[in-house]
């Protein structure tokens, strides 16, 4: 379900007359004065995990008061340069790890680090995703992954299994479009149109030994 704003150019108020399972928020909100005191109003009246993308993220660094409202659980989806504003500047990828390890523990937050190979971090655990190609680096890919996540906490899924989850499966639709289309000519439109074959992918089986003999 989608929430609408009488505003057309920003995010000005969001009002939400049901009990939600899940919201996602931040995709071309913006970050004027406006969207960070919808964003703030949002997080105060939130209770349950929440999943946080874009624009919401570069609210929150610029303003650590909103950290402290983000309920526990929720998912932060930072490319480097939104890790970068929430965690600061690194030299290398072992400290990059370290400052994002601390604080998805500090804020009890599940932090998904977009990249070559997504990671995900969650108390003391780290998750390192495979799946996934270059061509999938174009605009809109987030926004597919952050609503993979929101849709399947939303039927239930815990909110870290949604996250690991949710981003394997991106990946592997990511995998599949390219396999037909190639990697320059990729869209978000084509990751999201081939996520029921990343779930029919799941259930396939590698043929048996006598299998492949009988083939040959």
């Amino acid at each position: 379900m989608v929430s609408m704003d009488e505003n057309e150019d920003v995010i000005s108020n969001v009002s939400i007359d049901f009990d939600p399972t899940v919201v996602c928020v931040g995709m071309g909100m913006g970050t004027g004065t406006e969207s960070a005191s919808a964003l703030k109003k949002l997080l105060s009246g939130t209770e349950k995990p929440m999943v946080l993308d874009a624009d919401a993220l570069n609210c929150i660094a610029a303003d650590n008061d909103l950290l402290a409202l983000i309920p526990e659980n929720s998912v932060l989806t930072p490319h480097p340069g939104e890790l970068a504003r929430l965690v600061g500047e690194w030299e290398n990828d072992y400290e990059k790890i370290e400052k994002a390890k601390t604080f998805a523990k500090e804020h009890k937050v599940i932090l998904l680090c977009k990249g070559a190979n997504t990671l995900t971090f969650f108390h003391e655990h780290l998750y390192i995703n495979t799946t996934g190609n270059p061509g999938m680096a174009t605009a809109g890919s987030g926004d597919v992954l952050a609503g993979m996540i929101t849709g399947l906490m939303s039927q239930g899924y815990d909110p870290l299994v949604s996250t690991v989850f949710g981003v394997y499966l991106h990946g592997s639709a990511g995998n599949i479009a390219s396999s037909s289309l190639g990697f320059e000519a990729m869209l978000a439109s084509d990751i999201l149109d081939n996520i029921g074959n990343a779930f029919l992918e799941l259930f396939k089986q590698e043929p048996t030994p006598q299998q492949t003999e009988e083939q040959e």
